[in-house]
């Protein structure tokens, strides 16, 4: 009888209880797996200290992994793992190097977060347009008659600058079309065509900053992109614009855009994401007035838990049944003999 083919989940999928905290992630399919393909599924032990331990993901043939990371430690051992499949599209928690050498497969799911993260960029940018904080302080604390002194921006008419014209980029640019607005993106690898036709001005980072009414991030985090909004290219900003990110903290320099927020050298910030998650209780950008925040789940839904789950799961069974993975981030480690012996034919022959 074949040896079974041995799936891992992270712990921090579960509840302190011991249910999905993220609800239906589509693991229906791994369990009818279990029944007609030999995969059988467990969860992982808790990560200590937040990095998956080599021992605990011997002999595992994947993983699908939230939160923990995975190092060059992890998966230095792992003589059986051939798959990281990452719940989202963020993957600075893996060592991609380290997985690529070890004959690892990293693979992200763009299709489960395009649309729910599009639309938390929308909400955020219609809640600091409306001033939808601002009126509910109002409602609160007894000052329903000031609500001349918060007069809302609208979208319409104004410029909506992206930076970064990607899986999220164009989904946001899509969704903002019916609100009549410019829209400009930077993103040095954006097809111009395809751009154009969405009437989509492609722009350098400092022209899109210098004239953007509302600036959204939608990049990924990557050496080039660290602290690309930095202290001086947050001065290039309008004072009556603002900031949405729902990328990754690091992106921005946070201590810059503290104190352009609080010199209201921008009008505010809708923030997903912080450098630091979570951030310090006296952190000074939790104080100020013009800015909303969210624990890095704005776009946590019913449609992204499953989105993402299905993916991930959908690269797994295709590993197990000897399909390539669709969406690998170094698909340099196909070259690896372990990969190799697993993968028969390729997802273009199949699919």
């Amino acid at each position: 009888m074949p040896e079974p083919f041995r799936v891992g989940l992270t712990r921090d999928f579960l509840t302190d209880d011991g249910r999905i905290g993220w609800g239906d992630i589509g693991l229906s399919r791994l369990d009818e797996a279990a029944l007609d393909d030999g995969v059988v599924w467990d969860f992982l032990p808790a990560a200590e200290d937040g990095e998956l331990a080599a021992a605990d993901v011997a002999g595992y043939d994947a993983l699908i992994v939230l939160g923990p990371r995975v190092t060059a430690a992890t998966v230095a051992d792992a003589d059986r793992l051939s798959l990281v499949a990452r719940f989202g599209v963020g993957y600075d928690n893996v060592d991609v190097a380290a997985c690529t050498e070890a004959g690892v497969l990293v693979t992200i799911t763009p299709d489960g977060v395009r649309r729910p993260v599009a639309v938390s960029a929308l909400t955020l940018l219609l809640a600091l347009s409306h001033r939808v904080l601002d009126k509910d302080r109002l409602v609160r604390t007894g000052r329903w008659n000031d609500k001349l002194d918060h007069m809302g921006v609208s979208p319409s008419g104004r410029t909506l600058g992206l930076i970064g014209w990607g899986n999220i980029g164009r989904e946001v640019s899509r969704l903002c079309e019916p609100l009549g607005m410019t829209q400009l993106a930077a993103d040095p690898y954006a097809d111009p065509q395809a751009a154009a036709a969405r009437g989509v001005e492609l722009v350098e980072l400092e022209d899109l900053l210098a004239r953007a009414d509302f600036a959204v991030v939608t990049c990924a985090l990557t050496p080039q992109t660290h602290h690309l909004l930095d202290a001086g290219r947050l001065a290039l900003m309008k004072p009556t614009a603002f900031l949405v990110n729902v990328a990754r903290g690091p992106i921005v320099e946070q201590s810059a855009l503290t104190e352009v927020l609080a010199e209201r050298r921008i009008a505010g910030a809708a923030l997903d994401v912080l450098e630091a998650e979570p951030p310090h209780p006296d952190d000074p950008l939790l104080s100020l007035p013009n800015v909303l925040l969210a624990p890095h789940a704005i776009a946590w839904t019913d449609e992204l838990a499953l989105g993402n789950g299905e993916g991930a799961i959908a690269a797994v069974l295709d590993l197990a049944s000897g399909r390539e993975p669709a969406h690998p981030v170094n698909p340099q480690a196909l070259d690896h003999p372990r990969l190799r012996a697993r993968i028969r034919h390729s997802r273009k022959a199949v699919r």
